[in-house]
């Protein structure tokens, strides 16, 4: 099974602040951790709200809101999808993140076998995945 891990946003993820030396390699040791053990599927940091954007849709209308969004609870700073065999394994992977502070969010992510075998796009999927590798999620 796939999780993603998400890394919620706080009032340091989203400054423009650089993480310390100290920080960058706890986590460093945290990610070679995942990469040794196989079960890192990708990982990444994100910049804070300020250079993003949010798409709010309301039937055919799209409007675009430019961040900095002030709301941190709602914001992620970053993730990790990995491979565990269970639940109960992404949660004990997430809680060896090496943060002083913060929050973690485990979700699990959708397999294409939990779809509609005979949709015309999960079939897509399938064939996509058999030509290409599993790395995509449909």
């Amino acid at each position: 099974m796939k999780f993603m891990l998400l890394l919620k946003a706080d009032e340091n993820t989203e400054s423009a602040a650089t993480p310390t030396d100290e920080d960058l390699n706890a986590m460093g040791r945290y990610n070679e951790e995942l990469i040794a053990d196989g079960v890192l599927l990708a990982g990444e940091g994100l910049h804070g709200s300020a250079s993003g954007a949010r798409v709010e849709f309301s039937d055919d209308d799209r409007t675009v809101i430019d961040g900095p969004f002030t709301e941190t609870k709602e914001l992620i700073a970053g993730f990790w999808i990995i491979q565990a065999a269970s639940r109960e394994e992404a949660i004990e992977r997430a809680k060896r993140v090496p943060l002083k502070t913060g929050e973690i969010e485990v979700r699990q992510v959708f397999d294409v076998s939990e779809f509609d075998q005979d949709n015309e796009f999960v079939k897509k999927e399938i064939q996509w995945r058999e030509e290409h590798g599993e790395s995509r999620t449909a």
